[in-house]
C-alpha cells in the first residue's frame, strides 16, 4: 500500500520517493533511488487496456530504457526544471535528448512532455516558460 511505501521510504531518508516505490522495487533502485530495470504496471478502462511500462533514465541503464520503450505505443518525457539540469538534458549529449531521439527511433509517435523539480525553481512560471520554447 501507498501507507507502507511512505513509511519505508521515510524510514531510508528519502520520503519523496514513496510513490516511486509503486514500481521500484530493487532494494538497489530504492537506495540509490532510480530506476534500474523495467517494470509494469497494467489497468484496465472501459475503452483500453493500459500498460504502464516504468523504463529507467540513468545513463547507465540504457539498454533497459531501450528494451522498455521498445514495447511502448506511447511515451511520457520527463524534463527536470532543476538549474543547469535542463540544459545538461537536451545539450548535444543529454540523456533528455538521447531518450527522444531513442523513443522516435523505436516507433514511438505519441510523446507527453512533462516538466519535474519545478519545486526547485520556486514554481517559476518564467523557468517554466523557458523550458516549454
Amino acid at each position: 500500500t501507498i501507507e507502507k511505501f511512505e513509511k519505508d521510504a521515510a524510514d531510508m531518508g528519502k520520503s519523496s520517493f514513496k510513490y516511486a516505490w509503486v514500481l521500484d522495487k530493487l532494494k538497489a533502485e530504492r537506495e540509490r533511488g532510480i530506476t534500474i530495470d523495467i517494470a509494469l504496471w497494467k489497468f484496465e478502462t472501459p475503452k483500453y487496456h493500459v500498460t504502464v511500462i516504468d523504463a529507467p533514465g540513468h545513463r547507465d541503464f540504457i539498454k533497459n530504457m531501450i528494451t522498455g520503450t521498445s514495447q511502448a505505443d506511447c511515451a511520457i518525457l520527463i524534463i527536470a526544471a532543476g538549474t543547469g539540469e535542463f540544459e545538461a538534458g537536451i545539450s548535444k549529449d543529454g540523456q533528455t535528448r538521447e531518450h527522444a531521439l531513442l523513443a522516435f527511433t523505436l516507433g514511438v509517435r505519441q510523446l507527453i512532455v512533462a516538466i519535474n523539480k519545478m519545486d526547485t525553481t520556486k514554481w517559476s512560471e518564467s523557468r517554466y516558460e523557458e523550458i516549454v520554447k
